[in-house]
């Protein structure tokens, strides 16, 4: 909800810093009615800013921090924040799970930066908002069945399924070791959603075999 003023109070949360940066020059240079009030890159750091409680927060699905989205969510809504979320895979589960928890809206980075503006507008109005592609997807019936993953999620996912330490995944595929563990979080993440346990290597080397991601000679 907007203050007095009639401007969006609107504070970020992205552990990128480049993506952050980036982001707020652009919401001050092209949108008048939201006042970027804060760009942290840390959930606790947003917590306790000065300036919040603010009207929405445009924060990233996974922060690299070990907190379940649905936790942040509930801790927001607790305190009269609308949120909503981006992230830079959309798989309609993750989506649909994120909208139950009580975000108020979710982009992909993949969008049109536009498409962020319309919804944290949408969110401090107190509407949902989703581009009308992710609208499609999240409605079209896809539940079940194995996640999309990402040519990349994949390489870690067979790698680290094939018998590779996180460090020697990292190493193979020139990433950061942090970067290899997030791929791991996410890929478990989507199984999750999914309906496939895979919290521990043998059940993430078995769910790659048996989809096709490494083979069982591998």
């Amino acid at each position: 909800m907007r203050n007095d003023t009639g401007t969006i109070r609107l504070a970020m949360v992205d552990d990128h810093r480049m993506m952050l940066g980036g982001l707020s020059e652009w919401i001050r240079g092209t949108a008048d009615d939201i006042e970027l009030v804060a760009a942290v890159t840390t959930f606790t750091e947003l917590l306790t800013h000065p300036k919040f409680p603010v009207d929405v927060v445009l924060m990233d699905v996974d922060l690299k921090d070990n907190s379940p989205v649905s936790l942040r969510l509930s801790q927001l809504k607790m305190t009269g924040v609308a949120t909503v979320l981006m992230s830079s895979y959309a798989e309609p589960q993750i989506v649909r799970e994120a909208l139950a928890a009580g975000a108020l809206g979710y982009v992909p980075k993949s969008e049109d930066i536009s498409m962020i503006i319309k919804a944290i507008r949408a969110a401090a109005r107190g509407e949902s908002y989703i581009s009308a592609e992710l609208d499609l997807a999240i409605n079209s019936g896809d539940i079940g069945g194995s996640p999309k993953l990402s040519a990349q999620e994949r390489r870690v996912m067979a790698l680290y399924g094939g018998g590779e330490p996180v460090k020697t995944v990292a190493y193979s595929l020139g990433i950061s070791e942090e970067t290899a563990k997030s791929y791991l979080k996410r890929i478990r993440e989507k199984y999750r959603v999914a309906g496939f346990d895979v919290g521990t290597k043998v059940a993430l080397r078995k769910r790659a075999i048996q989809d096709g991601i490494l083979l069982q000679t591998d």
